[in-house]
């Protein structure tokens, strides 16, 4: 499990991707994919729940299922990944 201080990056995210639902063979996840939508990644809703799922378990935190839609991009979701490891390390604290 992650610490309170740790800070969710583009890195992280792709590394659970790849574990949750692997990557379309047509889909670059090294290249330049802040601002790419999930849909275009490939990435269904199925899978984006699947990805959630491992975030919140890593991280241990509660993400809403809103914040895993697929017209999302990966830098909505990491910034709201990070939002709540920054509110769990103020409860914590």
């Amino acid at each position: 499990m992650a610490s309170a201080s740790t800070q969710f990056t583009l890195d992280d995210l792709r590394r659970i991707l790849l574990e949750a639902a692997g990557a379309d063979e047509n889909v670059d996840l090294a290249g330049d994919i802040l601002d790419t939508t999930f849909e275009v990644l490939g990435y269904e809703s199925i899978a984006l729940l699947e990805t959630g799922g491992r975030i919140e378990r890593e991280y241990d935190i509660v993400l809403d299922d809103d914040d895993l839609g697929d017209d999302i991009t990966p830098r909505d979701l990491i910034d709201v990944v990070n939002t709540q490891l920054s509110l769990s390390g103020a409860r914590a604290a």
